[in-house]
């Protein structure tokens, strides 16, 4: 199953200690450029950037067709 999420579930997720939720559920996560820089800009983005470099399983691909 693929799965792409916005930015809500991972700063939710990330701010009561639970990301690892979407992991066991999906496996995979994709999450769009736009989504990777809302999450790394503003007070907490050095934490959400660390956050999600060091997921392995959070893959930030490109939009290729925006239809």
């Amino acid at each position: 199953m693929i799965v792409i999420s916005n930015t809500s579930p991972i700063t939710n997720l990330a701010a009561v200690g639970q990301l690892a939720i979407l992991q066991q559920l999906y496996q995979t996560v994709f999450i769009p450029e736009a989504v990777y820089a809302e999450l790394t800009t503003g007070g907490g983005a050095h934490f959400q950037e660390v956050e999600i470099r060091t997921r392995s399983w959070i893959e930030i691909k490109p939009v290729t067709n925006q239809i």
